[in-house]
């Protein structure tokens, strides 16, 4: 027996990709508190084990669902807990 369309759940990029893909860990902070948010600091920046250096842009919204709405993100940003983003923070000879 079939089921009504209705019942299929659609994919789409928030929930065909798991939201863990998104998702930087491992971090070290860098720079200033900006903010807060739930209680902990945002930092100006944070650094991945290999060295590479994100700043931050802003909040990550949500989906309907709950989820990081991560369709939402832009080249080069990342989802870092409680729901921050930061974005790549390329050498000054790489952006000219």
């Amino acid at each position: 027996m079939l089921k009504p369309v209705s019942q299929f759940r659609l994919l789409t990029r928030t929930n065909a990709i798991p939201t863990e893909y998104f998702i930087l860990a491992n971090l070290q902070s860098d720079g200033p508190v900006v903010g807060h948010l739930a209680g902990k600091p945002i930092r100006e920046a944070v650094i991945d084990q290999d060295g590479r250096r994100y700043r931050f842009t802003g909040v990550m919204p949500h989906t309907r669902e709950g989820r990081f709405a991560v369709e939402s993100l832009r080249p080069g940003e990342w989802i870092v807990q409680p729901g921050l983003i930061y974005v790549l923070d390329e050498p000054a000879a790489k952006r000219a």
